[in-house]
């Protein structure tokens, strides 16, 4: 695969209408030039999609053996079991793995994705669907294989593998109507794309039954906290609350600890379903009921599909769709 050409210093400096030994500053330490230079110089670096390149020239245009990650968070158990996937794959194929953390900002994984394609890395897993657009302009310019993750159904830049968030989480709103819960509420956090794809999913689910949808949305990071402020909260709006969704375990068992601490039966006065069906909410009482996702599995196959297309290969599905498991536990 034949990168295309990366724009230069002079070219940067030719069209923003400064030397060159400004953009040098710019790039070293952008309060070294004046404000009205900073905003110049950047429109002009996001426009080429400008990538600076620390690996040696002769090195420039070999294969580098490694394979950039771009993850929301390092500790999140979902991206930790990706993480873990992805690696299976790269070590057993002598590539190296070269991570970059986001915070779930669009722009820190262009900050960072700069970073990783300066190291001239061979391909790049992405996380998120929504990208700046000098991130595009990057990867237009880097001209490497791309995979997005965890979703399966979102228009993608290259390659997709996932799950797809809406159809699954219509599913389990539907078993918890079935199980009579009529007033069930979503709760969200940090309001990332998927929670809100899954936030549209629950309030269709409730909408098609007739019932009121009642979503609790945060954009606090998740924690088990949060959930109990969470519940506090849907308490006091919504008091014949009868069952909670959360866009993931670390809420869900938020509730089921406040629930314990306020006394509330659980199932019978309030159902609580999470999102991912980590171990942690198998191994309690009342078991977790969620949504036990193939993080794992999203890794290995993302890895496998970027290296496909490193050696060559032909990849058929450019969107791969992998199974769920509806985790009812005893919270349901």
């Amino acid at each position: 695969m034949t990168k295309k050409r990366r724009s230069g210093l002079i070219e940067i400096a030719n069209l923003a209408g400064v030397s060159k030994m400004t953009v040098s500053r710019f790039l070293r330490d952008a309060s070294l030039v004046s404000e009205p230079l900073q905003h110049k110089i950047k429109a002009v670096i996001d426009e080429l999609g400008y990538i600076p390149n620390k690996a040696p020239d002769m090195l420039s245009n070999a294969k580098s053996h490694a394979i950039g990650v771009v993850l929301p968070s390092l500790t999140n158990q979902v991206f930790a079991d990706v993480l873990k996937g992805i690696e299976m794959i790269t070590d057993a194929h002598g590539y190296q793995t070269m991570i970059a953390h986001t915070g779930y900002s669009a722009d820190k994984e262009e900050m960072r994705l700069r970073s990783l394609l300066s190291y001239n890395v061979d391909g790049v897993i992405l996380t998120e669907r929504s990208h700046n657009a000098a991130t595009l302009k990057m990867l237009e310019i880097a001209d490497i294989p791309v995979v997005e993750i965890m979703d399966s159904v979102t228009p993608c830049i290259d390659m997709a593998v996932g799950i797809d968030n809406f159809a699954v989480t219509k599913t389990m709103i539907k078993r918890m109507i079935k199980k009579g819960r009529k007033h069930t509420a979503y709760f969200s956090a940090r309001q990332d794309d998927r929670s809100i794809i899954r936030q549209k999913a629950y309030e269709e689910a409730m909408l098609e039954a007739g019932l009121k949808p009642h979503t609790v949305a945060t954009k606090e990071a998740s924690s088990y906290s949060l959930g109990a402020k969470l519940l506090q909260r849907a308490l006091s709006e919504y008091p014949q609350i009868d069952g909670v969704f959360s866009t993931n375990d670390d809420l869900a068992l938020g509730v089921l600890f406040e629930c314990q601490r306020l006394n509330i039966n659980v199932p019978k006065q309030l159902a609580i379903v999470g999102f991912h069906g980590h171990d942690v909410g198998q191994a309690i009482s009342p078991q977790l009921a969620s949504i036990l996702t193939p993080r794992i599995e999203i890794g290995k196959t993302a890895a496998e599909l970027l290296l496909k297309r490193l050696t060559g290969e032909d990849v058929e599905h450019k969107m791969v769709e992998l199974p769920v498991q509806y985790l009812d536990g005893e919270s349901l």
